[in-house]
């Protein structure tokens, strides 16, 4: 299999050629497809000098020379791969060697639609790892056992129990699998989990399957830009992103009427929790006083209510409190 890697670059001329070199080492790699997005820093310079020095790395950016997001670049390096396989890594992460081992077997099998792996951690400097070491630690993203390719959507909606997650660095699709079978691909207005949401959209349309889930085959890098590092160390209010996200989840389930009901009643009532997290005192007991009446399990349910059961004498963000 030829596998096409897709980076984003988006003020990343710090990281970006760790990046590429690490997709270079692989000879299943047929191409990197660097998406310049516009960066305020010295990213096109840096992707440029790669493009010229390297065959295999190709330099794009869109039409109007724009900044799109990591979404829609991604789009562009679908749309532009040539390659059976795709990948994705982010411009400020890295493959290790072992990244396409589990795909060498798995992919024998044509019914694997996908194969996605565990992802470590590294502090690019001391002052990080003390700032976010409390989030990240030294612990390995990843899903906690394999799960049948039917489970992973149900486990990423958290309707398994203690199921983990995967990330975007550690994911590999079939180029024909993914055309044929998304109508959509990342959706580019999400400027956060736009690969949260696409991973779970792709988890019910496609065949993905476990590959190294116990040793990191990706890493990620931490450093002081990293746009989910705001939400993680709540820079962001993670309620209003994470209201998004399940908004825009529940949007699609409406549309896709093959989702079961329980199901989609579900994907509500996620929304709806963090609806409450990131609504104002008197909104949000009123919200959980009528919910307690018309979908009393949408409040009592601990899957639901520790989206918000924290924030409800937490008063110090609004106006008139201390």
């Amino acid at each position: 299999m030829k596998i096409s890697v897709i980076i984003p670059v988006y003020n990343a001329g710090k990281y970006v050629s760790q990046a590429v070199e690490s997709a270079l080492q692989f000879r299943e790699v047929s191409e990197i497809l660097l998406i310049e997005d516009d960066s305020p820093d010295h990213s096109l310079k840096v992707c440029r000098v790669l493009a010229e020095k390297y065959e295999r790395v190709k330099l794009y950016q869109h039409d109007d020379k724009k900044n799109h997001g990591a979404g829609a670049s991604r789009n562009l390096g679908i749309r532009m791969a040539s390659g059976d396989g795709i990948a994705f890594l982010d411009a400020d992460d890295y493959f290790l060697p072992n990244r396409f081992d589990a795909e060498k077997e798995l992919f024998k099998n044509p019914m694997v639609d996908g194969v996605y792996g565990a992802l470590g951690v590294e502090y690019y400097s001391e002052r990080v790892k003390e700032k976010y070491y409390g989030v990240f630690e030294d612990k390995l993203t990843t899903v906690y056992k394999k799960h049948s390719p039917e489970n992973v959507f149900l486990g990423q909606l958290y309707l398994l129990g203690s199921f983990g997650l995967f990330s975007i660095d550690t994911l590999t699709v079939r180029r024909e699998a993914l055309m044929k079978k998304t109508d959509v691909l990342f959706k580019h207005h999400l400027h956060l989990h736009e690969d949260t949401e696409f991973l779970i959209r792709l988890s019910y349309y496609l065949k993905l399957y476990a590959g190294s889930i116990d040793e990191a085959v990706a890493v990620r890098g931490v450093h002081e830009n990293n746009r989910i590092t705001r939400v993680d160390t709540r820079m962001v209010d993670p309620a209003i992103s994470r209201s998004l996200l399940w908004e825009e989840i529940y949007r699609w389930s409406r549309k896709e009427k093959s989702i079961p009901e329980k199901v989609r009643i579900h994907i509500k009532r996620m929304h709806r929790s963090f609806e409450i997290a990131k609504a104002p005192p008197v909104k949000k007991w009123r919200m959980i006083v009528t919910y307690l009446i018309t979908d009393f399990t949408s409040i009592r349910s601990g899957l639901y209510n520790i989206n918000f059961r924290n924030t409800l004498f937490d008063y110090r963000k609004y106006d008139g409190y201390p």
